[in-house]
């Protein structure tokens, strides 16, 4: 276990996190890096990071283990002498189509005993909020757009990544649950699809923005005169800027204690079509992009209805698309593309 504790605290406008502990699972990942840089710079009392290889989250005497350590016994529920917890559920295992296709029972595994155990002994150990971060993967594959939180219901997911997208929409169904019976302080986010610095650009498991990016930067190296791209480049997509979406979730943990879940998006939209020669053109890469129709496209179409965030907690996506993909680029050339340039 890695603890943090920030050396700024201030006794004057102490804010939501300033005598709180927060554990932060995945707060060594793409997203969870950002929402624990935020925390220290909101002056959190203690920020407190797992790494898998000391609990593994999908496995029930691990997470009982950990809440041993962080001093909250079976008896800790409704204790008033412990210091308050916010625990931020992010711990995910996740990745693109490919990675989906080849791996469902694993994807719908891990997710579902990463959570739903979790959340269960958190209730038990008295966590004051449980903020789970789920997925628009959980979303019916034909959902109207723009999707809204009262369409969630109305059919199954996309089949490419419906066990995973199901396996956290668990997480809804439990915090709803705990909510009604215990009043256990529970709530639900829905992050649309994320991109930015400290990615995952591995071509076997990334999303679609990484993986362009490397793919767009190797053939221009190389001077490759193709690059092939699955499906045939008609599904949209929304995408939400890393720090934006940290912002968002501790918007949310700081404003918001409702049951119903909430997106998190940008409120744009734009086709694969389109995505894939922004990316090529902010890359140099100007060879042509063949699309293998062989492969799935994935769900139509994507994009939320953001309202709700904005009311319920005043979230609004501040990063315009294309300098974010410029920062995305530009990182990964920093930090694994030097030859590339």
């Amino acid at each position: 276990m890695e603890t943090k504790i920030s050396s700024s605290l201030s006794d004057s406008n102490r804010s939501y996190w300033q005598d709180k502990r927060v554990l932060v699972t995945g707060g060594h990942g793409f997203l969870g890096s950002f929402v624990v840089e935020k925390l220290k710079q909101r002056d959190a009392l203690e920020v407190i990071t797992v790494r898998s290889k000391d609990y593994d989250l999908s496995d029930i005497n691990a997470i009982k283990r950990l809440f041993d350590d962080l001093g909250m016994p079976d008896s800790a529920r409704g204790a008033s002498d412990q210091q308050e917890l916010v625990l931020i559920h992010l711990a995910a295992l996740t990745g693109g189509i490919g990675a989906n296709r080849k791996a469902p029972a694993e994807f719908f595994y891990k997710n579902l005993m990463m959570g739903v155990p979790l959340l269960h002994t958190a209730w038990e150990r008295g966590v004051k909020k449980f903020v789970a971060v789920g997925t628009i993967c959980a979303y019916p594959k034909d959902t109207p757009v723009p999707f809204k939180e009262e369409n969630l219901w109305d059919g199954y997911p996309e089949e490419t990544n419906a066990p995973y997208g199901l396996a956290k929409k668990m997480l809804l169904v439990q915090a709803q649950a705990y909510r009604q019976q215990y009043g256990f302080n529970a709530i639900n986010l829905l992050p649309v699809n994320l991109y930015g610095p400290r990615d995952n650009f591995d071509l076997e498991t990334s999303h679609v923005i990484p993986a362009l990016i490397r793919k767009c930067l190797e053939a221009r190296s190389r001077k490759e005169k193709q690059v092939t791209v699955w499906g045939d480049g008609s599904p949209t997509r929304e995408f939400l800027y890393v720090e934006d979406a940290a912002e968002g979730i501790l918007l949310a943990s700081e404003r918001y204690n409702g049951a119903e879940p909430v997106n998190l998006g940008s409120g744009g939209e734009i086709r694969i079509k389109d995505l894939v020669n922004l990316i090529a053109r902010l890359t140099g890469f100007e060879g042509e992009i063949y699309w293998d129709k062989s492969k799935p496209n994935g769900q139509p179409r994507r994009a939320l209805d953001i309202s709700r965030g904005q009311d319920y907690f005043g979230f609004r996506a501040q990063m315009p698309f294309e300098e974010g993909l410029r920062r995305t680029i530009e990182w990964y050339l920093e930090n694994y593309g030097s030859d590339l340039r």
